[in-house]
């Protein structure tokens, strides 16, 4: 077995495991809210968004694609090691974050990873698409979040002003059925795309591939089994911040929040390209929902430390990778 595949393999398997804590990290994303509102158990919920991780990530070749062209790494040992310290740091980002309850983004852990690897050692960052297809995303899409849901909930709050609240709760919670199954279909859209890219990176440095547009087949079969395990498996400290802490949420404003950020995923990922945050589009849009009943219902001690991890996880997960090159440089000379 030659170094260069062995590369390959180390890579490809730090990419699965970060996928696997994208899951479980991630899984909130998707459910905190129908679970909160008990529109769903938790165990039907993460089996939900499990398998709406699986089918997302079959339509997610766009953001794969703008992942897997953020940096240019030449083809070689050293190349793969840069991109392998990148996705370890997202993976420690990931752990770190998870421990204290944050829901910070995966996306912008592993993005910052790259970035962070590639400077270090010396290879091309691609800031323009950097601007363009991350950066941009990342400030419009939680503002987006907020506003949308906040009018969103206000057009439900007037339609049905004149319904009794326990008959609208029963109905809105057969509604969030839908929305949150349309939120783990976008969390894979999203999610599941960036480790593909990351694999089709891996490949094309490896010299197995000549290109990073093409996508395996296996790639999208691999990563989409491996984020739905990990989502199975659940992410109960972010799921409490999510569905507790930041607002006290009921059937109507889940449904709200959940139908918002599904649609950004949607409309960022396949539309766009752009990997967006699934933590960023779903906080925003909790937030919105709860500022329609006053803004101090937003618990904003704890949405401001969750801004505050937004702001950190660029530049961590950047500088963990980077020291992570150094540290294991060694075993890709």
């Amino acid at each position: 077995m030659s170094a260069e595949l062995i590369a390959v393999l180390a890579v490809i398997v730090v990419a699965m495991v970060f996928d696997y804590t994208n899951g479980f990290h991630d899984a909130a994303n998707a459910i905190a809210t129908s679970v909160s509102t008990r529109a769903l158990t938790p165990r039907v919920a993460l089996l939900m968004a499990a398998a709406g991780n699986f089918i997302g990530a079959h339509f997610g070749g766009n953001v794969a694609n703008t992942v897997s062209g953020i940096i240019s790494v030449p083809e070689s040992t050293s190349g793969l090691g840069a991109v392998f310290a990148a996705v370890l740091a997202a993976v420690v980002w990931n752990l770190i974050t998870w421990y204290f309850g944050l829901p910070s983004s995966s996306s912008h852990a592993l993005i910052g990873g790259l970035v962070g690897a590639a400077l270090v050692a010396g290879y091309t960052v691609h800031w323009d698409q950097i601007v363009e297809k991350v950066v941009i995303p990342m400030v419009t899409s939680p503002l987006l979040g907020f506003v949308a849901g906040f009018l969103f909930m206000l057009a439900i709050m007037w339609i049905f002003r004149t319904g009794r609240p326990s008959k609208l709760n029963r109905g809105f919670r057969h509604a969030q059925t839908v929305s949150a199954a349309a939120m783990s279909i976008g969390h894979g859209l999203q999610d599941a795309a960036k480790t593909i890219g990351v694999i089709v990176l891996a490949l094309y440095v490896g010299g197995y591939q000549d290109s990073t547009d093409h996508i395996p087949q296996w790639a999208y079969w691999t990563s989409a089994t491996v984020l739905a395990l990990g989502t199975y498996a659940g992410g109960w400290r972010i799921i409490r911040t999510l569905g507790r802490k930041i607002i006290d949420l009921g059937p109507p404003e889940g449904f709200a929040a959940e139908t918002v950020a599904s649609t950004l995923l949607f409309t960022f990922g396949i539309g766009l390209g752009a990997p967006i945050s699934t933590t960023h589009t779903i906080t925003s849009a909790i937030m919105g929902v709860g500022a329609t009943k006053k803004l101090s219902a937003v618990r904003w001690g704890v949405a401001g430390n969750i801004v505050g991890a937004w702001i950190l996880t660029f530049p961590g997960a950047a500088a963990i990778a980077a020291l992570l090159y150094f540290a294991t440089r060694p075993l890709f000379s």
